[in-house]
């Protein structure tokens, strides 16, 4: 089976080479820069275990990627998620399954404006691994698995249970399939944990300010940062009950995290293992340092995320309060960048 892979970010490493170290699958690549690429990849994972994968082809032009494929995993941002789209419909199979390791930057949204009706789209509600690279294009590094994930499949004629069972191979990891693309596009992941983290460290932020230290993301992550996350969710949940989605699909926030309150979420947070030593996006100037809003935090996970929450909240009349002023607030950062 041939499957393809594109994008060479954080995700893009692990994934190809996770996948390609099983010697069952032809792996290729779509990347911009190819000539960065070596064709063997290293992927060193918590436990101590080494995959070693063979890449059959890395590319930056769409026919040889996509062509032959099987299967097209997208491993992108959602601003880049269109454009690759575009880049290659004309050259998929009919029968290709098209996805996205994670679902809430707008895949399915962008997906139905640009593929054909027959083609199968499939995402996941998170992502199945937590990445990092080591050295571009050759090793990266497994930081965290999942127990299990949670996979919608929309369109075509593909069978749901036969591509539920080769990516559950593909990934090792135990798929339950969910009923609607609602369920995986509607994320309380990282398009309402980044920005309830960013807000909370930044809102005060203007022009000219310089901070002397870098805090930790997770670890320092506090109870204002909780409670505003706690609020978005209430907002998402209350949403979800007014779409076509199975009761319970997307977890609450304090269900999925096993917490109680804000306290008891931030001290969760705060302990991942996972999440240890990643630092808050920013960038070093004279005399300390500045938030870095062109970091995938600001520029994804408010537009290609937090957005689309925010629009079918409006469109079905829910009431956002917490949503609505934090994606103003994100939105008019990046704005003035």
């Amino acid at each position: 089976m041939k499957i393809c892979i594109c994008g060479g970010g954080n995700l893009g490493h692990v994934v190809a080479g996770f996948v390609s170290s099983q010697g069952k699958y032809d792996v290729c690549l779509l990347t911009r820069h190819p000539e960065l690429w070596s064709q063997e990849l290293t992927i060193e994972a918590p436990e101590g275990t080494i995959y070693s994968g063979h890449l059959n082809g890395v590319y930056s032009d769409a026919c040889q990627a996509v062509a032959d494929a099987d299967i097209v995993l997208f491993c992108l941002p959602g601003y880049a998620i269109r454009n690759t789209l575009l880049q290659i419909k004309d050259y998929l199979r009919a029968d290709a399954a098209v996805g996205t390791v994670v679902s809430s930057t707008g895949f399915f949204f962008q997906a139905f404006a640009v593929l054909p009706q027959e083609q199968t789209l499939f995402g996941f509600q998170r992502v199945p691994f937590i990445s990092r690279v080591v050295e571009y294009g050759s090793r990266a590094r497994l930081m965290g698995y999942k127990d299990s994930l949670e996979l919608a499949i929309e369109r075509g004629k593909t069978s749901r249970e036969s591509l539920k069972e080769t990516l559950q191979d593909m990934l090792r990891t135990p798929i339950h399939l969910l009923g609607s693309h609602y369920e995986v596009s509607l994320s309380n992941s990282n398009p309402l944990l980044h920005p309830s983290r960013l807000y909370s460290l930044w809102k005060d932020y203007s022009e000219g300010m310089v901070y002397d230290n870098i805090p930790l993301f997770y670890e320092e992550w506090t109870e204002e940062a909780a409670e505003l996350y706690i609020n978005m969710d209430n907002e998402l949940q209350a949403l979800l009950s007014q779409l076509p989605v199975s009761k319970g699909s997307i977890s609450t926030v304090l269900d999925y995290y096993e917490s109680t309150d804000a306290s008891s979420l931030a001290k969760k947070l705060r302990s991942i293992e996972a999440f240890k030593g990643i630092p808050a996006p920013m960038i070093k100037v004279k005399g300390g340092y500045i938030p870095d809003f062109h970091s995938r935090y600001f520029t994804e996970d408010f537009p290609y995320g937090l957005a689309f929450v925010h629009r079918l909240t409006h469109e079905k009349g829910i009431p956002s309060p917490t949503i609505d002023r934090i994606l103003e607030w994100g939105s008019r950062i990046i704005h003035r960048q």
